[in-house]
């Protein structure tokens, strides 16, 4: 595997591994986020086995031991798996993650003790500012949550967006189709009442830049691509209600 690094916005390179054999023919890519500021933020782990890889690429743009922050969107293999190599690797990192998500998870998986945030609390990275935005069960799992960098005004939205493919890293193209496209083939959204009005939520932002974990990054308006993807969500929960 290899993972190539592009700066999608200013100081923020995407890190994405193509691997072919997921969803044949297209392949799927795996995507993390590096801010580059004075403390700089890790979004997204990877996989275990992606870290020699991803942790390669990031040495290209700094040394890993400068990492200040790492943090993910759910509890799962491709978020925070190789989440204690990028600890050791970093020595003087810490995990950042929701109150909730560190409760029921990242105090026990974590080797080295997380710091918490509040909803809405914001992370001086110095140059760069994150927000922390709890989203629970969107797309998927209850602690799950987004960062908002406010700076840049990149949203990085985890699996919101997903899409098959190896595509460029940055976008102005439309996403959703592809990503109810995707939907279609994975059924990873856990669909529910609180789905559309989170993701309207997150429009409320004015983000830029879509920062997305699986398939490009989309550069833009991106109020208005989540809420069309929030209001084809809507659809799809009135048509199982029906």
């Amino acid at each position: 595997m290899e993972t190539s690094a592009s700066e999608i916005a200013d100081g923020i390179y995407r890190l994405s591994t193509y691997v072919p054999d997921i969803a044949p023919p297209a392949g799927f890519t795996f995507n993390q986020f590096l801010i580059a500021a004075d403390e700089p933020l890790l979004f997204h782990c990877g996989p275990r086995a992606m870290f020699p890889s991803v942790s390669a690429a990031v040495e290209k743009i700094m040394p890993l031991n400068q990492l200040r922050w790492i943090s993910f969107g759910h509890v799962e293999a491709d978020e925070c798996g190789a989440m204690n190599l990028w600890l050791s690797a970093a020595p003087q990192a810490r995990v950042v993650y929701s109150e909730l998500g560190c409760d029921i998870s990242v105090n026990d998986l974590a080797d080295r003790p997380p710091k918490a945030m509040a909803d809405g609390e914001v992370l001086d990275l110095g140059g760069k500012r994150v927000r922390l935005i709890a989203t629970p069960h969107v797309p998927h799992g209850w602690e799950a949550q987004v960062m908002f960098e406010e700076t840049t005004r990149t949203l990085f939205c985890g699996d919101l967006f997903s899409h098959v493919g190896d595509g460029d890293p940055i976008t102005e193209e439309d996403l959703v189709d592809r990503a109810m496209f995707a939907e279609d083939m994975f059924h990873a959204t856990g669909l529910g009442p609180t789905t559309a009005p989170t993701i309207r939520s997150l429009a409320e932002l004015v983000p830029t830049t879509l920062a997305v974990m699986h398939g490009s990054s989309f550069r833009g308006d991106g109020s208005r691509a989540l809420n069309r993807l929030a209001d084809l969500y809507q659809e799809r929960l009135r048509a199982a209600a029906a």
